[in-house]
């Protein structure tokens, strides 16, 4: 009933320091100082809306999520124009319906890989940067995917990061280039909510919630599919392409993270592995310990990852595990091990996939 669940959430909101304090190891406890927070919701007769609502309000509410945040763009992962490997649209709706309601100017954004018709010529990923491809691509994939009829029912803009007024953003730290381009609209809000599928992947072990800020990168100035930047990162020595993933983690302003692990992806994603019922939400202020978090439920140490042992060489925080309150379900009770993703180096494929330039 409506009335118990208004219930249910207020207790959950005013009971969640109390009732928290578990790590990721299970060791410290509430008092160790500047504790990142994930939590982790079980998917319950299907209700994926109250579950993104729960893993929120764990967090301590959306208000408190996103205060001083009055535009906040969703980069969900819609890699390809397929639901098995991208992020579903029912974890972005109830998403975006909360910061609405919390008077929050909202948006959607992504920048694809490819689809058929566009940049795929049969099984073959081609790179290009011609606008009217990507911005048809970005078009067909947002209309596949459910994405601009929920964009038109809740008034929200959807925004093609591929193409438009691209503006280059200074880089402290620069792995793969000094500044990186992006849309402008990224330079616009007051953060980028990244919401992944949660998949293993070929090149980068995991995609969670910081490999997912690839798509942010223009194809018409980095080629659709990426090829092109992922040349110009080895060049510089990007293992696991995380030279890529944390430039643009720098670049923009992210925090909130949102995991959509009600299915998930094993073995060679990021597209073409094996479709597992996880059942979960994963939410963190923080993309690092979301992914930390992730990475652990799907059977690895963090330290396997290699976009998270850069963002730790860097100096982001979470720097370990201990650091991590777990809230709502505890890590060893819904780790599940993933089939492991025959990874290779870009390299590797760099001389066959996404070559030929269209």
């Amino acid at each position: 009933m409506p009335g118990s669940f208004v219930s249910r959430r207020k207790f959950i909101q005013t009971t969640a320091s109390a009732a928290a304090g578990i790590s990721l190891l299970s060791i410290g406890s509430s008092s160790v100082p500047h504790r990142h927070v994930v939590s982790i919701v079980r998917i319950r007769d299907g209700n994926t809306e109250r579950a993104v609502e729960e893993a929120i309000d764990l967090l301590g509410g959306i208000k408190s999520v996103t205060r001083g945040k009055d535009s906040i763009l969703l980069k969900p992962n819609l890699v390809a124009p397929s639901r098995d490997c991208t992020t579903k649209v029912e974890v972005i709706k109830p998403l975006a319906r909360l910061m609405i309601k919390a008077g929050k100017t909202v948006s959607i954004g992504e920048g694809s890989a490819a689809a058929p018709s566009f940049n795929m010529i049969g099984n073959e990923v081609c790179r290009t940067k011609k606008r009217e491809i990507l911005d048809g691509m970005q078009k067909a994939v947002f209309e596949n995917l459910g994405y601009t009829e929920l964009a038109k029912a809740l008034g929200i803009e959807l925004v093609n990061l591929h193409s438009g007024d691209i503006v280059a953003v200074p880089l402290k730290n620069g792995l793969a280039a000094k500044s990186v381009k992006l849309h402008k609209k990224l330079t616009e809000v007051d953060l980028v909510c990244s919401v992944p599928m949660m998949k293993t992947h070929t090149l980068a072990t995991v995609t969670l919630a910081m490999k997912n800020l690839i798509g942010l990168y223009p194809g018409t100035e980095y080629y659709a599919a990426r090829a092109w930047l992922h040349d110009k990162a080895a060049e510089k020595g990007s293992a696991g392409v995380s030279f890529e993933i944390l430039d643009m983690n720098q670049a923009v302003p992210t925090g909130l993270s949102v995991i959509d692990a009600s299915t998930a992806m094993e073995g060679n994603g990021p597209s073409n592995g094996t479709l597992v019922d996880i059942g979960l939400i994963i939410a963190a202020t923080s993309p690092l310990a979301a992914d930390m978090a992730g990475c652990e439920l799907m059977g690895f140490h963090h330290s396997e990852i290699p976009s998270i042992n850069l963002a730790h060489e860097l100096g982001m925080t979470p720097s370990d595990t201990v650091d991590i309150e777990i809230r709502g379900l505890k890590i060893e009770d819904c780790r599940r091990s993933f089939i492991r993703p025959n990874v290779v180096k870009w390299t590797d494929i760099s001389k066959i996939w996404g070559v030929r330039e269209i």
